[in-house]
């Protein structure tokens, strides 16, 4: 009889981010794939993001970035981007994106739909609703209309299918559902859109996503001057 080889714990998912809808996504994610991980707060307000050692991390200073120490070759993994950190986190752990091709392009197209799409155009949406130091008609009536068109889009696929990506809870929904937590903000009301609003709630009644959107909860505090201008000012564009 030969004694079985312990195979070594996993080290904690090295997570750099900040409770936003992008940040939220890896968040659930790490809480749906039960893996490891340790946070590390990165202010946005307060210009975390431009300091050297994140933007080694995520050269377009925006968070979230993660290093996996135990990368699939054996050496840490860095990752920007949160479509591609939720990609990455799937394969890890062979779930949440599909078990066939199809079922994995079908994911894959959602997925771009959220991230070429939703996060976009409803950040437009807030900025010049909430943020805009000045209201610009035709540019809130604008995003206003684009989001209310894009969750059309995903009431109509949401009346055939129970998630976006088809039968499935996959990383589609995980990276778009953050984002549908403020529709207040991007003046849209949830009745309006029966599918969405079921799928809402589907979501948010999950225990890994009720702890997911509490990761950092408590350190976002209202925007100051300071906030605003790392955010949106002339420090965002500054050559790096």
């Amino acid at each position: 009889m030969t004694d079985k080889i312990a195979k070594p714990a996993q080290q904690p998912i090295q997570v750099y981010s900040w409770p936003t809808p992008n940040g939220h996504k890896v968040h659930i994610m790490l809480e749906e794939c039960k893996l490891p991980y340790e946070v590390h707060a990165v202010n946005i307000g307060a210009g975390d993001q431009f300091k050297e050692e994140f933007l080694a991390l995520s050269p377009n200073n925006k968070i979230p970035a993660i290093l996996d120490p135990d990368g699939p070759d054996g050496r840490p993994m860095p990752l920007f981007e949160s479509g591609a950190i939720l990609v990455y986190l799937a394969g890890k752990v062979g779930k949440f994106l599909g078990k066939t091709d199809r079922e994995r392009y079908n994911t894959l197209q959602w997925l771009m739909f959220q991230m070429g799409g939703v996060g976009p155009m409803l950040g437009q949406a807030h900025h010049f609703r909430l943020y805009a130091p000045e209201r610009i008609e035709y540019a809130t009536n604008r995003y206003t209309n684009e989001a209310r068109r894009l969750y059309s889009v995903m009431d109509r696929q949401l009346s055939r299918h129970a998630f976006l990506a088809g039968r499935a809870y996959t990383i589609a929904d995980i990276a778009t559902w953050p984002w549908t937590r403020s529709h207040a903000n991007q003046g849209v009301d949830l009745g309006d859109y029966p599918n969405v609003k079921r799928w809402f709630d589907e979501i948010q009644a999950r225990p890994a996503v009720q702890r997911g959107i509490q990761v950092l909860a408590d350190q976002r505090k209202p925007q100051d001057a300071t906030a605003k201008e790392n955010l949106f000012g002339a420090t965002q564009y500054m050559k790096r």
